[in-house]
């Protein structure tokens, strides 16, 4: 069974950064993109950013393009979301997905 854990979230003040992490086991890692995703309450879950296995290709939600990067250490078996330039509208919980499977979340709170 995949298991997703998901760390690193927090509370941030506006213009901060914040380094998530989301370490897998019990499954393949290296052969299997992966992603982030959160959701605001009462919003929708929404994708944040997607790297395929190889790590050789990334997509952002338009909201983040040019603040935020995934990255992965497949030797870790490890996905990172480094999140900069943090805003108010970044707030919620945040989720890595792999392989159909979902971590269960951790928080992200921006705010002065």
């Amino acid at each position: 069974q995949v298991q997703l854990v998901e760390s690193g979230g927090g509370l941030v003040q506006p213009g901060g950064s914040l380094r998530l992490s989301c370490v897998a086991s019990a499954f393949a890692f290296s052969r299997y993109a992966m992603s982030w995703y959160r959701q605001a309450p009462g919003k929708e879950r929404e994708l944040v950013a997607a790297i395929t296995s190889t790590g050789g290709f990334t997509n952002y939600a338009d909201s983040v393009k040019g603040r935020f990067v995934i990255s992965r250490d497949n030797a870790k078996n490890t996905v990172y979301l480094q999140m900069n330039s943090l805003k108010p509208e970044d707030t919620a919980v945040y989720f890595c997905k792999a392989s159909g499977s979902w971590g269960q979340g951790t928080q992200v709170t921006v705010s002065s």
